[in-house]
């Protein structure tokens, strides 16, 4: 299974615009994220685009304005962010939403011997996913910066 460039900068800014939201409650250009994360801003514009859609973020307009939190970051997972800026993560179509039925995908769906492997790794991917918030997130960032380097 392979992550779009979308999902992963989106995943990455989001998490930045957490980072600094909790130290200032000021709305954070679009232009700094792209800058701080390396990311093209008309890209991070339709990305944001669809996390203001879908409740994630709110906008500020004006000359002091930018990007916020719309929710606090226990109640943003990161299977809502990924679902919504990948689509269906499913590793094949005979487990993928995006078929009816999985015979609608391959004709052996109904005496399959691997589906069950990949009905299982679906879900496994999915309930990781859905079992990490934003805030458990910006705890391990911070923990691994507070963990000294081991030199080899």
């Amino acid at each position: 299974m392979k992550v779009s460039k979308r999902t992963e900068y989106g995943l990455r800014a989001i998490v930045t615009l957490a980072e600094t939201s909790r130290s200032a409650e000021q709305p954070m250009p679009l232009r700094e994220i792209a800058s701080r994360e390396d990311i093209p801003e008309a890209f991070l514009d339709q990305i944001f685009a669809l996390l203001r859609r879908e409740g994630l973020v709110s906008s500020v307009r004006g000359a002091s304005g930018g990007y916020l939190l719309a929710r606090e970051p226990r109640a943003i997972y990161m299977g809502q962010v990924v679902k919504l800026l990948e689509g269906d993560m499913a590793p094949i179509g005979c487990v993928s939403d995006e078929f009816a039925s999985p015979e609608d995908f391959c004709g052996k769906a109904g005496h399959c011997h691997t589906r069950g492997v990949w009905m299982k790794l679906n879900d496994s991917i999915m309930r990781t996913l859905d079992g990490i918030s934003l805030a458990d997130v910006l705890e391990d960032t911070e923990a691994q910066r507070s963990t000294p380097a081991i030199e080899a």
